[in-house]
């Protein structure tokens, strides 16, 4: 996902994971922001609904008015309001520049000078975000905000009719059972092939590689955020990223590892082909990397082929300046594959294993 502020493009971090990637907004539907927080370290917070699509923006001050940032959720705003600011920051306005739409102004004292170049929009998950005002002279800065970052949420018991048929996969893939590592200590980028136009492989009975690997990166953003690990997402819906673009996000980032997730395909769609197989470019970790992603990807996949890692040029791990892995994740032409990767469930069990394969590197290597 985009993000321009004056012209330049930014990209989030996100859980899931991380924005289908798209939600419709209807008419006059409610605001997609819920809460918001600016922090005394200078980081603007806040919390929307699932997978929505932002767009951020910035503007230098003139006379009287200091320098302003805002974003444009979708959904309407039912009461605009001011809020003063302390510190650095003047005001801190909510209101509805349009229809079906809100819009969270912060504008800064005259006298504060913001470099845009320093700002990024990040989403730290499929429904938190943060954008951190690097460089700003914090002092006088106070916590001002409205609502709940975290959405305190009840558990909910399972009916008992799915109960048997459901208890297996509540079990073994939970986030609780994946590999614990230091909490926000470590950034990796998700990247998941194709997007919009560009469908990929398409398979048995339309089964496409878009739909496949981006509800399989959504579920590892979500499953890593749930371990404190900050995702960054090439796309977090279906649109065209392109191959460039991708590898300029991935190397803003400063990121621990990149992981490129696809579908595989036969020329001539011989469906006897299945099998799954994981890639670096050159390096110790880059193949390390792969090979954990590997390792538990055929825990999840008994009767799918063990294709191997190995090694390869392509463009967005080969041009990435971070240790990389491209995987594919099985055959949508393939009888066997394809039976299982149009499952959501085995999805998810696929998302599961290669978030764990990212823990396991992460634990071991740092």
């Amino acid at each position: 996902m985009r993000y321009r502020i004056t012209g330049l493009i930014f990209s989030a971090i996100f859980y899931s994971f991380l924005l289908s990637f798209v939600n419709v907004v209807k008419t006059n539907a409610a605001s997609a922001l819920a809460a918001w927080q600016v922090t005394s370290d200078g980081i603007l917070k806040f919390r929307t609904t699932p997978y929505v699509d932002l767009k951020a923006y910035y503007q230098s001050g003139y006379g009287q008015k200091g320098d302003r940032i805002w974003i444009d959720f979708p959904g309407e705003l039912s009461q605009p309001r001011k809020i003063t600011g302390n510190g650095p920051i003047k005001e801190i306005r909510l209101g509805k520049p349009y229809k079906d739409n809100t819009r969270l102004v912060v504008e800064f004292n005259p006298q504060v000078s913001l470099n845009p170049s320093n700002l990024r929009l990040l989403g730290t998950s499929p429904n938190l975000w943060e954008l951190r005002f690097d460089g700003l002279n914090f002092n006088g800065l106070k916590n001002i905000g409205e609502g709940l970052l975290i959405k305190r949420t009840g558990q909910i018991a399972p009916r008992r009719s799915s109960l048997k048929s459901s208890n297996r996969l509540l079990k073994d893939y939970q986030s609780i059972s994946l590999p614990t590592v230091q909490r926000d200590r470590f950034y990796i980028v998700i990247d998941p092939g194709h997007g919009g136009p560009d469908s990929g492989a398409v398979g048995i009975n339309g089964l496409k590689e878009t739909d496949v690997v981006l509800d399989i990166s959504r579920t590892v953003a979500r499953y890593l955020g749930d371990k404190g690990v900050k995702v960054l997402m090439t796309r977090s819906s279906e649109i065209d990223v392109g191959l460039n673009e991708r590898v300029l996000i991935a190397n803003r980032s400063n990121a621990d590892a990149f992981v490129s997730i696809h579908a595989n395909a036969t020329r001539g769609f011989r469906r006897d082909v299945s099998g799954i197989e994981s890639y670096f470019y050159t390096g110790f970790y880059g193949e390390k990397l792969a090979s954990k992603i590997q390792n538990e990807l055929l825990q999840v996949s008994p009767g799918s082929p063990d294709r191997g890692v190995r090694q390869s040029r392509f463009f967005v791990i080969r041009k990435t300046n971070m240790p990389a892995a491209l995987i594919e994740v099985g055959f949508v032409t393939g009888r066997f594959d394809a039976k299982f990767l149009a499952k959501s469930s085995h999805r998810k069990k696929v998302a599961f294993a290669i978030a764990k394969g990212i823990l396991n590197y992460l634990k071991e290597t740092y």
